[in-house]
């Protein structure tokens, strides 16, 4: 069941329309991910279900309250705690009175106030640093104690924005596996704004794509990685090769379609629909370089192999890439640590036709 929707959101900032009329759904415990490169309005959402934008249109409702429809609902009335980019703690206080302020205001008991101080202190790994102030700690402390400010109140729902991008990428890495971990064991429905995809399908239980203010697909992380909508989610999540080209045929009682592209004149490839597709459409073969088979010598008779020239290597420790030169078309595959090919030499390509797949 939704305990978070969102209807119809619009919202404009002059002549641009930030978030386009979007529809939204997040299941009690869940944590969504809103992902997108900058100015796609992900922010502008997750700042809309928080209260600190109004929308033109649409409603936000909140474990079954309206946030808009029936009168604004206030910000410190929504049960919402938020994270934000900047940690946004106070330089002046040390962390347990930046972490029970908003408890203090609620006028709680001091012995419930540093009861649930010293619990939350221990759930993101503060214990004995509660004297020191913000300058005394490191980024991902000073984050910790963001996020322990915003879980102390026991929200119904938990906003976070971009939390980790202030970090370097070891402590993110680490960091991320932390707030998952979190916020499963709490029980806390989630909304989390990034634009680092490796982030977004880590921590998250579903991905919104989004773009120019439009949610153009949702879904797990393996569903969006391994079935793009478009080749915007295919760019965006993972890494693609692209290969525009021209439908030459379609096999209906398949899910086969082949396209000539610069460098093959049929080259097979599948499609969720064939009825969208028509012949003369031009398109995108789209695949994982981790799906291209590498050979150095030509094996026997296979469709949609290709012979290429090694254009440049990259190793990067636990992966070894190829940038093969075809035709003027540049593939990266993912090789095998003991392939010895240098720059220059050729190699031998085969593009599965049952991960190629068609995109527009």
């Amino acid at each position: 069941m939704a305990f978070i929707e969102i209807q119809n959101l619009f919202k404009r900032f002059k002549n641009v329309v930030a978030v386009n009329h979007i529809q939204l759904e997040v299941n009690k415990g869940e944590m969504l991910t809103l992902l997108g490169p900058s100015g796609c309005g992900k922010t502008t959402t997750l700042r809309c279900i928080a209260g600190l934008e109004v929308p033109e249109e649409g409603d936000i409702i909140i474990d079954g309250k309206s946030m808009l429809s029936q009168g604004f609902v206030h910000p410190s009335k929504r049960g919402i705690g938020m994270v934000f980019q900047n940690y946004a703690v106070w330089p002046h206080m040390k962390v347990f009175n930046n972490i029970v302020y908003g408890l203090k205001l609620q006028k709680i008991s001091r012995q419930r106030i540093r009861e649930k101080a010293k619990q939350i202190l221990g759930l993101v790994g503060l214990d004995g640093l509660e004297d020191r102030y913000p300058a005394q700690l490191s980024g991902g402390q000073q984050q910790r104690v963001a996020l322990a400010r915003a879980l102390v109140r026991n929200p119904k729902v938990l906003l976070l924005d971009e939390p980790l991008s202030n970090l370097d990428a070891k402590l993110r890495e680490e960091l991320r596996f932390e707030i998952k971990s979190l916020v499963k064991r709490m029980g806390i429905t989630s909304v989390y704004v990034t634009h680092d995809q490796a982030e977004a399908m880590v921590i998250s239980d579903r991905i919104a794509v989004m773009d120019s203010g439009n949610v153009v697909q949702i879904g797990t992380a393996q569903e969006i990685y391994k079935k793009p909508a478009n080749k915007f989610v295919a760019d965006f999540i993972g890494t693609m090769n692209f290969m525009s080209g021209e439908v030459v045929q379609i096999t209906p009682d398949s899910d086969a379609v082949y396209v000539r592209t610069e460098f093959s004149e049929k080259m097979r490839c599948k499609t969720s629909d064939s009825s969208a597709i028509k012949p003369g459409e031009k398109v995108y073969a789209a695949i994982r370089p981790e799906d291209v088979e590498v050979f150095t010598d030509p094996p026997q008779a296979k469709e949609n192999l290709v012979k290429g020239i090694v254009a440049h290597k990259a190793y990067l420790g636990n992966l070894l890439y190829f940038f093969v030169s075809v035709n003027n078309t540049m593939i990266r595959v993912q090789a095998p640590h003991h392939l010895q090919q240098k720059e220059g030499q050729e190699l031998y390509l085969f593009l599965d036709p049952q991960k190629c797949t068609i995109l527009s």
